[in-house]
């Protein structure tokens, strides 16, 4: 009796550390399992930006997201899409790129 609950603990800490370790190794390949904004900042701090990474939706997020890179801190900040200025932002870099 008590060899099965050792073997059964021994199976359930197993699958537990192949579980982790699954998640972890598609986090090291840039896969998110999770949307990677949790708030999102409005007021405008467009000449602050290096970068911009845009996020679309996904099956691991149902939001688009909007990531800036600060210029002097490499700080990243999320931006909420639904600005009028982060629109207008994303507008023009989608206008640069069909040129």
């Amino acid at each position: 009796m008590m060899s099965s609950r050792v073997i059964v603990t021994s199976i359930v800490v197993l699958l537990a550390f192949l579980s982790a370790s699954e998640g972890m190794s598609l986090r090291s390949l840039g896969v998110e399992l999770h949307c990677r904004c949790i708030e999102t900042e409005s007021k405008r701090i467009g000449r602050h930006i290096e970068r911009i990474e845009l996020i679309p939706a996904n099956s691991h997020c149902e939001d688009t997201e909007i990531i800036a890179t600060l210029k002097k801190t490499g700080q990243e900040v999320c931006l909420d899409p639904n600005a009028p200025w982060v629109k207008k932002v994303i507008n023009h870099i989608i206008a640069n790129k069909k040129h």
